[in-house]
């Protein structure tokens, strides 16, 4: 009984952590990924490293960006951080 007594309060810990911690980052995730697929020209993003720019390509791993007049760049869809509407982030739609 006493082992019963000293193994509750950890066997309500994991429902705890799971709720609190995995679930809402695995929420996160899945609408980032869902934001990543979603992505077509003319999409406005910031990447990881903080270039913001339109996009003008997008293929299955790489997305091509205008950063400025006559300047493109690749980088990886995993790279894009947020989509930009009307001047603000959006995390994931």
């Amino acid at each position: 009984m006493e082992f019963l007594s000293a193994l509750f309060p950890i066997l309500l810990m994991i429902p705890i952590f799971y709720f609190l911690i995995i679930r809402p980052n695995q929420l996160k995730q899945k609408k980032h990924q869902n934001m990543l697929n979603s992505l077509t020209k003319a999409d406005e993003v910031v990447t990881r490293g903080g270039l913001h720019g339109k996009v003008v390509g997008v293929d299955k791993d790489i997305v091509v960006l205008t950063i400025a007049e006559n300047v493109k760049v690749e980088v990886s869809r995993g790279a894009i951080e947020f989509k930009k509407k009307a001047g603000e982030l959006i995390e994931g739609e």
